[in-house]
């Protein structure tokens, strides 16, 4: 199971202290005996390895719902050795150290790889954790090339782990913005879940948004709620987070209780809003005309924890 907790998996990535990331000696003897990750539009990571067909990834969801079974980690990073090329701080970023060796991405050479959500349910928990670290420094970097406050300039600092501005001297850190994501389920013990206008049909997920400004997060988990479905919810208990690289937010994971169970989606965002019993998942999964999001997402993390409820009460 991939598992966001990188503590469970001891000193097999590790993103490095500021003063580590200061050491220009250090930094550099890792970059001798280190490897190169590519990054790419999209986002996109360089990895190696057999992995599910695009039609058949619903399968793996729907297998790891009914039967326990989690994805193989049948992929893993794509890397070359850094050796032969010279260290270049205005240019390679320090990702981590990866079963302790040096792990750098060249921001001047991006490279389309394989989609980073299939990519994540198919990799080693260590080198997962990896790849979203890479892509979150890439795409920040991508955009912090001015300082906010003087537009001046900035350049790389602490091997990637931040910018200076060459006009007021701010240092600038890679932002993350939080968001909600919540299982909502009703006295029924069913689970809404919602169709974006945006996606392919027949596929359902958690309602998610980004916390406002001012705004707590058990405030963010009742305002998106009510504004995208329409349902009111009287109570939440944190689950778990996840950082998710599109761009640059933090999930915070929530199990709600609906106080009523009307639905009218908001027709901006939320095209359809639906009350799932245990059966209908089953209906619509081996039917295909349901599709759930990929096993290495905290949506379907908090999916299965209430299907694993259902099941354990069954027992």
């Amino acid at each position: 199971m991939l598992s966001w907790d990188i503590g469970e998996a001891p000193g097999q990535f590790d993103r490095l202290g500021r003063e580590e990331r200061l050491d220009d000696r250090l930094v550099r003897s890792l970059w001798e005996s280190g490897a190169l990750v590519t990054v790419g539009p999209g986002p996109s990571v360089g990895v190696t390895g057999s992995r599910p067909a695009a039609k058949d990834h619903w399968l793996v969801t729907s297998r790891a719902l009914f039967d326990g079974t989690e994805p193989s980690g049948e992929s893993a990073l794509a890397v070359t050795p850094t050796g032969s090329t010279a260290y270049d701080p205005s240019a390679h970023v320090l990702v981590g150290t990866l079963a302790g060796r040096g792990l750098f991405v060249d921001l001047a050479r991006p490279e389309r790889g394989q989609d980073l959500r299939r990519a994540l349910g198919f990799l080693p928990p260590a080198e997962a954790v990896a790849a979203v670290t890479a892509v979150a420094l890439v795409t920040w970097h991508g955009q912090a090339g001015f300082c906010p406050r003087c537009g001046a300039a900035t350049r790389i600092t602490a091997a990637g782990a931040s910018r200076r501005c060459d006009g007021c001297a701010e240092d600038l850190f890679p932002r993350t913005d939080p968001a909600v994501i919540v299982a909502v389920t009703d006295d029924a013990d069913r689970l809404l879940l919602a169709h974006q206008v945006v996606w392919e049909p027949g596929r359902y997920s958690v309602v998610a948004g980004f916390v406002e400004a001012g705004e707590s997060l058990e405030q963010a988990v009742r305002r998106e709620v009510l504004e995208e479905t329409g349902v009111v919810v009287d109570r939440a208990t944190y689950v778990a987070s996840q950082p998710w690289p599109f761009p640059r937010s933090l999930m915070l994971g929530f199990a709600a209780h609906a106080a009523t169970t009307a639905l009218s989606p908001d027709g901006a965002e939320i095209e359809r809003a639906r009350w799932f019993a245990r059966a209908d998942l089953v209906t619509g999964l081996e039917s295909g005309q349901l599709s759930l999001p990929g096993p290495a997402s905290i949506a379907y993390r908090l999916i299965k924890r209430w299907w694993d409820a259902g099941a354990a009460r069954s027992t």
